[in-house]
């Protein structure tokens, strides 16, 4: 049977009984951070990094109200105690991501209670329509809400939030709808990576997510063998100019082998221009995931692509072969640098089963020591089978033809592996930097960690080193320290890329910070 090995454990339980509330310490501020002001005695339960912060209505429930409406035969008062009743029940069932509840996750919506006080209808609105457990959600929200005793009918609705990216700031339009851009890389030629990315896109899809694939490579595109749409040639609106992607099985494609030119012979600067082109100028519509088809190597391809789009996380494919693991490191250094995460590594055709027993032809050891050297968290093995390695000739990629094989097993792992990843980071993005206008402070969450620290607004715009505050030639500091009023605030902070925000400062000027210096 085919292997996938992961490295960290999922929840036990999907809902708990609610527990009493601790009192969350107060972290040790670092060198030059202004102190944290001191917690509330009757603190929130302490949360983490990635997850959402309490939501008001969460913040005033009364302990009482459970227990009033509890009992055989037991009523409701008033419209907003049912409510509050609801969402105490709801408040048990646990986002295994986030490690918090879903009313603190913000998931309930619409919530509606009868005049008559027995009929309770709302709506769990998810991240993404490819929750892997949104049915467990919806199973679990009708179990608890009806295990109330003045409730005679439950309705429950799932819907998920509107596609759009994290920071859509500067973006070009055909990018700003896009929820998440996952870049499949290998840095290397002949590793499987292409059909690792039509793969995982149709996963993506057949969990219910709208999915595009974008096809990087000029001088040999995959794409148009690999999968069979009516209309092979990309279309351009007479009226907006903009690229229509064709379409196969629901899923969005663009490839330079759909624009009727074949295999590019051009030379690097010309390469550039033609990926941002057709990336930035196709109509992609809503998407939740965008799934690029990397080129082997680190160039300028490479550089264009991270540089134009955000890309959300990376997915490293390789070989068991050693040469293999040299030019994958090379990735994932570059990856880094550009602060982009790399959530998972596929290891490619490395075993087959014969003889009732398993052969390891190539070896052993390449991915491994890549989730090991680099602290990816997550491996999949894909082992070397006839029926994968042609579905890349008949058009059908192997996750549709034979959804329940051991193949499509797999890459449902990696899909739901990178659903889980996706949410983890943008949320930890949208919670990183925040100003607190209590203590006049920008709070910042160290990522992986329950620490936070505080800095003074005027302090971080001093310390501005870009080239309108900064000299780029002499070094000169252009902006003098009495240039920045002490009771300086921001007007507006806002995620940029995985690890950087943008703070817009009252005198229109715009700086970055990097959330991990």
């Amino acid at each position: 049977m085919a292997a996938m090995r992961t490295l960290h454990t999922a929840p036990a339980s999907f809902i708990v009984t609610p527990a009493p509330h601790l009192v969350s310490p107060t972290p040790t501020p670092r060198a030059g951070a202004l102190p944290a002001k001191a917690p509330p005695a009757a603190a929130a339960t302490i949360q983490s990094h990635a997850r959402p912060p309490l939501s008001p209505r969460v913040g005033r429930r009364r302990p009482c109200a459970r227990a009033a409406s509890s009992g055989a035969g037991a009523v409701v008062a008033s419209v907003e105690d049912a409510k509050r009743d609801v969402l105490i029940a709801l408040s048990q069932i646990i986002d295994p991501d986030f490690g918090t509840d879903i009313v603190s996750c913000g998931f309930i919506k619409d919530l509606e209670i009868s005049e008559t006080l027995e009929e309770v209808s709302f709506r769990v609105e998810l991240t993404t329509p490819a929750c892997p457990v949104k049915d467990m959600f919806e199973e679990k929200a009708n179990e608890v809400v009806a295990a109330l005793p003045w409730v005679k009918k439950v309705n429950v609705t799932m819907s998920a939030q509107p596609a759009q990216p994290v920071y859509a700031g500067d973006l070009p339009e055909g990018l700003k709808k896009i929820s998440n851009i996952i870049a499949v890389s290998s840095c290397k030629g002949g590793v499987g990576k292409s059909t690792v990315a039509v793969n995982l896109a149709y996963t993506l899809a057949g969990m219910g997510a709208r999915v595009g694939i974008f096809d990087a490579d000029v001088f040999g595109p995959s794409l148009p063998n690999m999968v069979s749409p009516v209309n092979r040639l990309l279309v351009v609106n007479p009226e907006s100019k903009s690229i229509l992607p064709t379409e196969y099985l629901g899923v969005k494609l663009v490839s330079f082998g759909f624009a009727g030119q074949g295999r590019a012979i051009m030379r690097g600067p010309m390469v550039s221009g033609v990926i941002n082109q057709l990336l930035t100028t196709t109509d992609w519509g809503e998407l939740d995931y965008l799934v690029i088809d990397m080129p082997p190597g680190t160039g300028d391809i490479h550089l264009t692509l991270c540089q134009v789009a955000p890309l959300t996380a990376a997915v490293i494919v390789t070989t068991p072969q050693k040469l293999a693991f040299i030019d994958v490191a090379k990735g994932v250094r570059m990856f880094s640098k550009l602060k982009v995460p790399c959530v998972a590594v596929v290891e490619n055709m490395c075993y087959f089963d014969a003889d009732e027993k398993r052969y390891y032809p190539f070896g052993k050891g390449s991915g491994t020591q890549v989730v090991q050297q680099f602290g990816i968290p997550n491996l999949f093995d894909l082992p070397i089978r006839t029926t994968l390695s042609s579905s890349g000739d008949t058009g059908i990629p192997e996750v549709v033809s034979d959804p329940q094989g051991d193949v499509a097993k797999i890459f449902q792992n990696l899909g739901v592996c990178v659903v889980q990843q996706c949410a983890k980071i943008r949320q930890q993005v949208s919670t990183a930097v925040s100003y607190d206008r209590s203590i006049r402070a920008i709070r910042v969450k160290v990522p992986d960690s329950d620490e936070e620290f505080f800095l003074h607004p005027a302090t971080v715009r001093r310390n501005d080193r870009s080239a309108q505050s900064v000299d780029e030639w002499t070094g000169e500091q252009k902006v003098q320290y009495g240039d920045v009023p002490e009771d300086i605030e921001p007007e507006e902070i806002r995620p940029m890329g995985n690890y950087a925000v943008s703070i817009t400062w009252p005198d229109g000027f715009s700086q970055v910070y990097d959330t991990q210096n």
